[in-house]
């Protein structure tokens, strides 16, 4: 199956026909003599890309399609010089509205280089701070509109960072998207996949041991509904930003939609805004890292996409990626890949997510010698809302 699709890809080029760039969302500067990639941005429908850009830790890859009717993915790419002389990639996946991810992309990474900004610099209790700060801002806009907009109370987000600081790659995950480091194994220098986040889905088995432990007394804390397990028969992730109703009680009322309503009070937070953290010290057999939303795992296993970002070149390997992911969704249906890109975003969702794909290509020996190609870099979605 994958080398049919690989083949596929070269076949098409590996990417779309470019189209004109949108007005522009992201801007970058770069040492002298660095080839200006700018060029490299398009629009295509409910497809946009950023094919190739030099960052503080190498290059990247950033693309987003969308599936829903009102985009609820969300992405942000800061990287610069000191203070923090880091690259930061956000990914955020909303739910039950976009509001929430606008919010942490807004938000959150700034939050990250006011917490860094002391003498420590960027710790992961710098960056469990700057996830907190953002659940904090977040839940007083609920709290402030609440009489006014009470949906605000069920909207929330799942929330994936990374952070290439020097040597040292911190990833931090709220829910279930995913970054997978494509690394190099063997005298052969085969690439293999290494998942890096923890995924906080009611469908993991440990999940849900981790939500009974933290619950004894609520024999319904989940529930496998129509073959799906949920917290609570609601909601699938047990870690968020936002997501208010099922964190403070007086927001679980007759003011919210019956579907998310739960029959019962409580008494302690049913989900939570605590990241998971992982820092890992980079090696120079580590090539890449993709994050995504889950949208692209639904399609592709980490394997499948590694090998596809490996075997062709960077530039436009985020839009490869879902490229694939689409092609892998139109097969699902029996369908043509063509007519599943003419279907409109009022159905889309039907047939597959919102996409989120940021692929990070990994220049060791620059982060080794501290050297910066990229003077500094800043990139969010240029997709209408």
């Amino acid at each position: 199956m994958l080398g049919a699709l690989l083949r596929l890809l070269s076949a098409c080029g590996g990417v779309w026909p470019t189209s004109p760039a949108p007005p522009a969302r992201s801007s970058s500067s770069s040492s002298a003599g660095a080839v200006d990639h700018a060029a490299a941005e398009g629009r295509d429908g409910l497809l946009w890309w950023r094919d190739l850009a030099r960052c503080h830790a190498g290059e990247l890859s950033v693309a987003v399609v969308q599936g829903n009717h009102v985009l609820e993915d969300q992405c942000r790419v800061e990287s610069g010089p000191p203070p923090l002389a880091a690259t930061c990639i956000g990914v955020f996946d909303g739910h039950a509205g976009p509001d929430a991810a606008r919010f942490a992309c807004d938000h959150l990474l700034p939050n990250l280089r006011e917490a860094a900004s002391g003498p420590q610099g960027v710790t992961a209790d710098a960056i469990r701070d700057a996830f907190l700060a953002t659940e904090e801002g977040f839940l007083a806009v609920v709290s402030r509109m609440w009489e006014a907009q009470p949906d605000m109370a069920t909207v929330g987000t799942c929330c994936l960072v990374g952070v290439v600081h020097q040597r040292t790659l911190f990833v931090a995950n709220l829910g279930d998207s995913r970054a997978v480091l494509g690394k190099k194994v063997g005298r052969a220098g085969q690439i293999t996949a290494e998942q890096l986040s923890s995924e906080h889905n009611a469908n993991e088995e440990d999940v849900r041991q981790e939500l009974m432990a933290q619950h004894p007394d609520d024999p319904q804390i989940v529930a496998l509904k129509h073959g799906v397990w949920r917290v609570k028969g609601i909601i699938q992730v047990s870690r968020s930003l936002g997501d208010a109703y099922l964190k403070h009680s007086q927001y679980n009322t007759e003011r919210i939609k019956p579907k998310f309503r739960l029959p019962e009070p409580f008494s302690r937070p049913i989900l939570s805004a605590n990241p998971s953290i992982i820092a890992r010290c980079l090696q120079p057999s580590d090539c890449f890292i993709i994050f995504a939303s889950d949208g692209l795992w639904e399609h592709l296993s980490n394997q499948q996409a590694v090998e596809i970002v490996h075997n062709h070149q960077r530039a436009g390997s985020a839009r490869r990626l879902i490229k694939a992911a689409l092609h892998e969704a139109a097969r699902k249906r029996e369908m043509r890949y063509s007519d599943l890109m003419k279907i409109d975003k009022k159905v889309r969702r039907h047939f597959h997510d919102d996409i989120t794909v940021i692929v990070l290509f990994i220049n060791y020996d620059q982060l080794a010698k501290g050297h910066s190609q990229g003077q500094s870099l800043s990139i969010r979605c240029a997709l209408d809302h």
